[in-house]
């Protein structure tokens, strides 16, 4: 029976591709509509629609299990939503309020770019329901933004942060991103300090990833950039964490910390194995162990939705081993962990040397849980291996 079910909402557009991306995002340029990325808004209206098409689809998929759900969470994604109508992004709102019930504390968060944001539109964002604002901010340094293709003015981030707080925003948060080619220990510190000098609630900080496919990842590949040493970004991480705690910032998963209350509650979704469903070109679900997903180009994403209303691509069923191993995955990256008590004997065994050497918690070990430490949490994926393998 589902009764939770957030929705993450996919908005795949941007004005420029960043270098290190590889999400499922199109520029106007991909989209042929020419190089202007005010263009984007003259598609905003018919995307929306579609998104309201694939919202009944939901409803309908919702109500064939004889269930009903509430929504406590909705969380617009990309992409950059911001590029958007605030108009129309509180369309999807709506048709979600109209067809599910929402919880009365319903988080509705937005992923916005510094360099689309304008007192009007913040206003407009708030008016159209959302509570949350969570800014792309990755660096304070201007050399460290050009390597990773950002064309944001790092100016922008601290008066659009303040900007939200005037307008009304209680949860603000920025993602900060390290272990960019170029970037020294004393770039970091720059960034983290100037992230917490600003009134926020919520922080992010992720290692940066090189994919391939990616300009950044092509760079790698030829030589011409080089990714810093493993032992330099454990030391930015632990930095950051140190300096987040001490500004009041507790960690409650890997790459995540917030105020006490402000957590995000959308992704502790996902970290939990709840149900959500994601709407949008290439946007994956999960409802009761079923995991599915959108065909990825928009154009393919409108053709299915006006035929069917229904733009799924493939799914697949998670059996129990696989439902555990996801959970183990996951769960340990928060600061809950998980129990041990129905691991293999050996498996606890060998998890015995990780709590010797301090890779986790005595306390929690005795209650029957997993907990990472410090320096646990930099080698959380050798623990799970261990546990999975």
């Amino acid at each position: 029976m589902i009764t939770d079910l957030a929705f993450y909402v996919h908005i795949p557009y941007c004005a420029r591709r960043c270098g290190y991306c590889d999400f499922n995002t199109y520029t106007p340029t991909e989209l042929s509509l020419g190089s202007d990325p005010a263009a984007i808004s003259t598609i905003s209206h018919s995307y929306i629609d579609l998104l309201l098409q694939e919202i009944s689809h939901a409803q309908r998929v919702v109500e064939e299990t004889g269930s009903s759900a509430r929504v406590p969470t909705i969380f617009f994604g990309g992409g950059t939503p911001t590029l958007l109508d605030a108009s129309d992004l509180g369309r999807v709102i709506t048709q979600i309020q109209s067809g599910f019930e929402l919880a009365p504390d319903c988080e509705i968060t937005i992923e916005a770019n510094p360099d689309t944001i304008t007192p009007e539109k913040l206003d407009d964002l708030l008016d159209a329901g959302f509570n949350r604002i969570s800014f792309g901010m990755q660096s304070a340094a201007p050399h460290v933004l050009a390597a990773l293709d950002r064309t944001h003015n790092p100016d922008n981030v601290e008066r659009s942060v303040k900007l939200a707080q005037q307008a009304g925003f209680k949860e603000l948060s920025v993602d900060l991103i390290y272990g960019t080619p170029g970037e020294s220990m004393a770039d970091w510190e720059q960034s983290v300090d100037l992230a917490l000098s600003l009134p926020i609630t919520h922080i992010s900080a992720y290692a940066l990833i090189v994919e391939s496919g990616t300009k950044l990842g092509a760079q790698v590949k030829r030589g011409e950039v080089v990714m810093p040493d493993d032992d330099q970004t454990a030391d930015k991480y632990l930095l950051a964490d140190e300096k987040f705690n001490a500004a009041g910032f507790d960690w409650y998963e890997l790459s995540n910390w917030a105020k006490p209350g402000s957590e995000c509650r959308h992704n502790i979704t996902y970290w939990q194995g709840g149900d959500w469903w994601g709407a949008g070109p290439g946007a994956h679900s999960h409802i009761q162990g079923r995991r599915f997903w959108n065909v990825k180009h928009p154009t393919a994403y409108g053709q299915r939705i006006l035929a069917s209303g229904n733009p799924m691509a493939d799914e697949e069923i998670l059996d129990s081993t696989a439902q555990q191993s996801e959970r183990v995955m996951l769960e340990l990256r928060m600061r809950s962990g998980i129990s041990y008590e129905n691991f293999d004997a050996k498996v606890i065994e060998g998890l015995g040397e990780y709590l010797r050497e301090g890779y986790l918690v005595s306390e929690a070990w005795q209650r029957g849980r997993l907990v990472l430490t410090q320096s646990g949490r930099l080698i959380a994926d050798r623990i799970v291996r261990q546990i999975l393998f």
